[in-house]
C-alpha cells in the first residue's frame, strides 16, 4: 500500500532529522547487516587473490605443497563468500531492530521441505468448499 502525501513528508523529514545526527548514523552503519556482508565479501575477495597468487607462485617455482595450500585458501574463501552472500539475502530482523520470534526456522534441506509442506497444507485448508 503506498503512503499518502502527509506520510511521505513525514517519513523525509523523520529521515533528514535521522541523518543529521552523526551518532545516531554510526551506531546505524555499524549494526547494518548490509555493512558486514560487504566487509565479509572484501575480504574474501582478497583471501581468493593471496590465494591465487601462492598458487600461481607455487606452479612456478614447482612447489606442489604451496600451490596445493593457494588452491585451499581460495576454496576456503569462495566458500565464505557464499555463505556471506546468503547471510546477506535473509539478514536477522533483530540486529535492525525489529523483533524475531522465539522459534527459529530449521536450515538447509528439512526447512525447505517442511515450509514447502506446511503452505500446502495451508492451501489445503483455505480451499473452496465446493471442490471437495
Amino acid at each position: 500500500m503506498p503512503l499518502s502525501e502527509h506520510e511521505q513528508r513525514l517519513f523525509e523529514q523523520i529521515e533528514r532529522s535521522l541523518a543529521e545526527d552523526p551518532k545516531f548514523a554510526s551506531a546505524v552503519r555499524a549494526s547494518d547487516p548490509r555493512f558486514h556482508a560487504r566487509r565479509r565479501l572484501l575480504v574474501a575477495a582478497g583471501a581468493i587473490i593471496v590465494g591465487l597468487a601462492l598458487l600461481v607462485y607455487g606452479a612456478v617455482i614447482k612447489t606442489p605443497p604451496l600451490a596445493v595450500g593457494g588452491f585451499v585458501i581460495m576454496l576456503g574463501a569462495a566458500a565464505y563468500a557464499v555463505q556471506s552472500h546468503r547471510r546477506a539475502q535473509s539478514p536477522d530482523l533483530h540486529v535492525v531492530g525489529g523483533t524475531t520470534s522465539s522459534r527459529r526456522r530449521p536450515r538447509g534441506r528439512s526447512g525447505r521441505r517442511s515450509s514447502l509442506l506446511d503452505r500446502m497444507e495451508d492451501r489445503w485448508r483455505q480451499r473452496p468448499e465446493g471442490h471437495r
